[in-house]
């Protein structure tokens, strides 16, 4: 029978499932890492008391990117080139969701309004990479290889999600809710596409490299289309609504360390 956790664990056993896994989770942490430090970079004046919460939460991000890393090291394995059609983070911006990259590399301030679209972005994905987390947490959080990592990641996601949380509400009550509510409304819609895009196109490549029959990779691609469906449906709301978190201020100190992926 399938389930998540034999679908991760079979992962997880091959070496070769496992390299493009990690390769793919640290380039787009890692990616996510650069966004957020040209973020901080360019905030505006008016907002500058974000400013160190950008900062922690793209050096959170570059962190998780170097654990992927060295969770392939410990394995002797090299990270592999992330196939285009895999890469969430960088379709996710081609799509129009987040900044564009071009408004980033140059050095212009951002705007109030570029804030929001920033923080509506995250408050969008970070829900996706907190739901993640969790099912890996449940799973394999005692697992002797990769459970230190899956705990900790989980953890600063939390925290990324709190704070997206309590940030939006700021704005929304400075009154930008509806500017808000629209924002993230169109992120989630293009997101769980997305999302389901990128799904299709990993278990296409892991079906290749572990051999899957046809029938299982059908049963696969059925389960993310059906997912989709209840996404589209109406599932999409969770990634939208907003309350203020039992964990205020949650990026408000130094990013934590990760000595033992060094």
């Amino acid at each position: 029978m399938l389930s998540a956790r034999s679908l991760f664990q079979e992962i997880l056993d091959n070496d070769e499932s496992f390299r493009l896994f990690c390769s793919i989770a640290a380039s787009g942490e890692s990616q996510g890492g650069w966004e957020n430090g040209r973020i901080a970079a360019l905030v505006p004046d008016s907002q500058r008391d974000l400013a160190p919460k950008i900062t922690r939460h793209g050096a959170d991000e570059n962190k998780h990117g170097r654990i992927f890393n060295a969770l392939l090291k410990k394995r002797g394995l090299e990270p592999v080139e992330v196939p285009h059609e895999t890469d969430y983070t960088m379709l996710l911006e081609k799509h129009g969701i987040g900044l564009a990259h071009e408004k980033l590399r140059a050095d212009e301030r951002l705007t109030e309004q570029d804030i929001i679209t920033y923080l509506s972005h995250s408050r969008v994905t970070e829900q996706r990479a907190a739901d993640q987390m969790v099912m890996l947490r449940k799973y394999f959080g005692d697992d002797p290889e990769v459970g230190k990592a899956v705990k900790m990641i989980s953890n600063d996601e939390d925290n990324h999600l709190a704070y997206c949380h309590e940030e939006l509400l700021r704005f929304a009550y400075a009154g930008h809710g509806r500017t808000i509510q629209r924002t993230l409304r169109e992120c989630a819609l293009v997101e769980i596409a997305v999302y389901r895009d990128v799904s299709l196109a990993v278990m296409e490549r892991m079906g290749r490299i572990l051999g899957w029959s046809p029938t299982k990779s059908k049963t696969l691609a059925a389960g993310i289309h059906a997912m989709y469906a209840y996404e589209r449906a109406g599932g999409w709301r969770r990634m939208v609504s907003l309350k203020m978190p039992q964990r205020r201020d949650a990026l408000g100190g130094p990013a934590t360390s990760a000595p033992e992926f060094a």
